[in-house]
């Protein structure tokens, strides 16, 4: 069983995404994905559990951590890290093997570290916590432009951080493996390649393949000095942790089409099935991560992240509201426009330049004008891939905004296609997690999906601007994408 897991009060959900507990349904209370065990302290039982959750098993403590607010400091047992050995029908399986693995998900913004029994594949530990990176500067562009003035500060500190979180979950236990996923850039970082060529058009560079060294070579002192693994990128800007999520959603064996989207600053895609991929990124900007947003915040008490409707608000941590997160934005533009105080257009209907959704926090013009930019961003990017593979008969949406986002909302506003679209949680973390277990098939897989990929550099692609002219209208996309 795995160790035990204190978080303090405050919505489950928010903390324990952060530990990389995964929510498929994207916290809607229709998967049961999110069960968790209360083994100290208080959390109030909501009529969304009881829908899914019988009594028998709420007297007994089980809770849905995507309706939960802890009334104070708790213990509790999450059921999904008990049941990670995968089934022999899947193509990766664990292949028992002595020792320990950490698997790691470096994020541009937060860092995710499991430890994992090489065994079992029984989750034993976790330690999270921020890129030290980031007070460098919060977007990609931004590292780079200060790397090259300073080389070798951004490899330093994630390399210490990283050390760190390593050293924590192994202790004593000696580790036979740690293996490390991120995007391209995070991948040059931490390996201490120039980050030059993302610089400048092309922005290819001719390092994406993977590294790997002992631990003793990175300056950690882990038990056991274990390989460090990194695994390697799909293209310029699509990275490592995209190829894991490819294989934990598994696209590379899918035989319909489906896709993967990765929401956030930059906006990663991949789309096909098992007869070719094709993958691309795009610029999204940070209004998913309510960057730029007047009135924008992180998802974090005060933060209203959803709109059912115009007039109704529903605020993290059940404080007074005090600004807007990502999901939010996107929530209250699909509700303005079913109300008719926002045009497809990205105007508001009247002549007012803002509509206030709970005082103080209020929706300007520019944060539309914000939103349409991401969003029509991605929609163009998935609009040209899915022309190229075919429509995906199946979305799957990785990274943290996709499992807060409305899956509805995100279709109204035009942001993903009606075609059915699934949360699936942290696909990176998931999909380093199935390669670290699987020791003996990992490279035929990742050679396999590296050799059905093909990368598209949607900067050079004349289709691009015209598409993403045609997509920041905020309306339905077709059934033709």
């Amino acid at each position: 069983m795995p160790e035990h897991i204190h978080i303090g009060a405050g919505s489950l959900q928010d903390q324990l995404f952060a530990k990389g507990v995964e929510f498929p349904c994207g916290g809607t209370s229709l998967c049961g994905g999110c069960r968790v065990r209360v083994l100290d302290g208080d959390v109030p039982i909501t009529p969304e559990m009881r829908e899914v959750l019988s009594e028998d098993e709420l007297a007994g403590g089980w809770r849905l951590a995507c309706f939960a607010e802890a009334s104070g400091p708790v213990t509790i047992d999450v059921e999904q890290w008990d049941t990670l050995v995968l089934s022999d029908e899947a193509e990766l399986v664990v292949e028992p093997r002595e020792g320990y693995g950490i698997a790691v998900d470096l994020g541009t913004t937060t860092l995710v570290a499991q430890l994992l029994s090489l065994a079992t594949g029984e989750v034993l530990d976790v330690r999270t916590g921020l890129n030290p990176q980031c007070r460098h500067g919060a977007d990609l562009m931004t590292r780079v432009e200060f790397d090259l003035r300073a080389p070798g500060t951004l490899t330093g500190l994630i390399r210490d951080e990283l050390g760190r979180l390593a050293g924590e979950l192994a202790g004593s236990r000696p580790v036979a493996e740690i293996l490390i996923c991120g995007n391209t850039v995070m991948h040059h970082l931490f390996a201490g390649l120039s980050v030059e060529p993302f610089a400048a058009v092309p922005f290819e560079t001719p390092h994406l393949d993977g590294l790997a060294w002992r631990a003793a070579e990175t300056g950690w002192q882990i038990a056991g000095d274990p390989q460090v693994t990194l695994l390697p990128n799909l293209g310029s800007f699509v990275g490592g942790d995209i190829l894991a999520g490819v294989i934990a959603c598994g696209l590379h064996t899918s035989a319909s089409p489906a896709a993967l989207v990765d929401l956030g600053t930059n906006g990663e895609i991949v789309a096909g099935s098992r007869d070719g991929l094709v993958c691309a990124s795009t610029a999204a900007g940070p209004a998913f991560e309510a960057g730029r947003i007047r009135m924008g915040m992180r998802a974090a008490p005060g933060a209203i992240d959803r709109v059912p409707e115009a007039g109704r608000v529903h605020v993290l941590g059940g404080v007074e509201p005090r600004g807007i997160c990502g999901s939010g934005l996107v929530d209250a533009v699909a509700a303005g426009l079913e109300a008719g105080i926002i045009r497809e257009t990205g105007r508001f209907a009247s002549s007012a330049k803002e509509w206030l959704l709970a005082a103080p926090v209020t929706l300007y013009q520019s944060d539309i004008r914000e939103l349409q930019l991401a969003k029509g961003a991605i929609a163009a990017g998935l609009r040209i891939l899915s022309a190229l593979s075919a429509p995906p008969q199946l979305i799957h949406l990785g990274g943290a905004f996709g499992n807060y986002v409305s899956i509805p909302s995100a279709q109204r506003i035009g942001l993903l296609t009606r075609h059915p679209v699934e949360a699936a949680g942290n696909t990176a973390l998931r999909g380093a997690k199935m390669l670290l277990l699987s020791a003996g098939r990992r490279q035929a897989a990742i050679n396999h999906v590296r050799r059905i990929t093909r990368h598209l550099s949607l900067a050079s692609d004349a289709r691009f601007q015209e598409r993403f002219a045609d997509s920041m209208v905020l309306a339905p996309l077709g059934a033709d994408c």
